[in-house]
């Protein structure tokens, strides 16, 4: 017999700090690619085009520093503070994002498969995802950016309990 799983709560544990330098990495790199798109933007369109142009010339060097700011500095420390997972006897959950905030919860006798990706820069962090997948297109938990040998184990566990799961349902 399937028991339900426990209500929706906050989730016990957090990301490694090191997930704060792999998305501060990632603000970086978006940034690098926004500056060279101010870079072109100043250096191909000629102050004297007219229209918007003047006003595009101080705006876009502005707007360029607010992103890098936001995207390096703020938003990955507010990420690791509200992104959360948990691994409990009856599901799997997690609650990500950092300006809309969701919550998936994967019972664990509705667990399909479970895999571990490493992106490069997670490897560069030494870093891992654990995704958590069901036969349903909105029942996948991802676990992000966890330690590698953390990631293992989480998966590792959740495939064991999910087979147990099945063997008794049979």
């Amino acid at each position: 017999m399937t028991t339900a799983p426990s209500p929706v709560r906050e989730p016990a544990w957090s990301l490694p700090r090191s997930a704060i330098g792999l998305w501060a990495t990632e603000g970086v790199i978006g940034a690098v690619l926004l500056w060279l798109g101010i870079g072109a933007f100043l250096l191909f369109v000629p102050a004297s085009a007219g229209g918007p142009v003047p006003v595009l010339r101080w705006l876009l060097p502005v707007l360029g520093v607010l992103v890098a700011v936001v995207t390096i500095g703020i938003s990955p420390r507010i990420k690791h503070r509200v992104y959360r997972w948990e691994i409990t006897a009856e599901a799997a959950y997690a609650r990500t994002g950092w300006l809309t905030q969701t919550w998936t919860l994967v019972p664990i006798s509705r667990i399909q498969t479970v895999d571990v990706t490493r992106g490069v820069l997670q490897q560069l962090f030494g870093l891992a995802t654990v995704a958590v997948l069901t036969a349903s297109s909105q029942g996948t938990v991802r676990i992000w950016h966890l330690e590698h040998d953390v990631a293992q184990r989480v998966a590792d566990d959740l495939a064991r309990r999910a087979e147990l799961v099945r063997d008794q349902a049979t």
